[in-house]
């Protein structure tokens, strides 16, 4: 009697074992493939795919500290930061002109960032030279901008080199 028991329970076991398993659940973090515009993007599970895609794959560098988002747009979860003058690559421009990023040529897709955040690397320093604030330069009418008027017939101006007042 104790042996069928023994030799049920086994038999129990090994069809237990058998039984198909359910599929992992996904997570965040699940690596997921998807086709846009005959381009294989590879990402995690959190980042929503773009429904449009427009292959760059050139190395950018970021003008300011970025937000990195999980999709195109304000709508999305914050992923993470790119620091200022980081180098990434733009794997392409998707919808809004939001550009699709990768650390790596090529890479995992690791989220959107806007489209003015970054800049072609090669283009970089000439955008920082353009973006300086320039000097302002003398004015040439004298009186035009330091001269007001006091009642109906009368002005003040403004001498620039001593900063005093002078009545008309």
């Amino acid at each position: 009697m104790k042996i069928r028991i023994l030799l049920l329970l086994l038999v129990a076991l090994f069809l237990s074992a058998c039984a198909p398993r359910s599929k992992p659940a996904i997570t965040d973090d699940t690596l997921v493939t998807h086709q846009v515009n005959g381009v294989t993007l590879t990402h995690r599970a959190i980042i929503s795919p773009p429904e449009q895609f427009e292959p760059i794959d050139v190395q950018y560098r970021s003008l300011y500290s970025a937000s990195i988002m999980s999709k195109p747009g304000y709508n999305g979860k914050v992923l993470g930061t790119l620091e200022n003058a980081t180098p990434f690559f733009a794997l392409g421009e998707v919808e809004n002109k939001w550009l699709a990023i990768s650390m790596e040529q090529g890479g995992e897709l690791i989220g959107y960032i806007q489209g003015n955040a970054g800049v072609v690397d090669s283009e970089y320093q000439a955008t920082l030279r353009k973006d300086r604030p320039r000097a302002r330069r003398a004015s040439s009418a004298k009186n035009a901008d330091n001269c007001v008027t006091v009642g109906k017939s009368s002005k003040a101006c403004k001498d620039t080199k001593s900063d005093t007042w002078i009545l008309e």
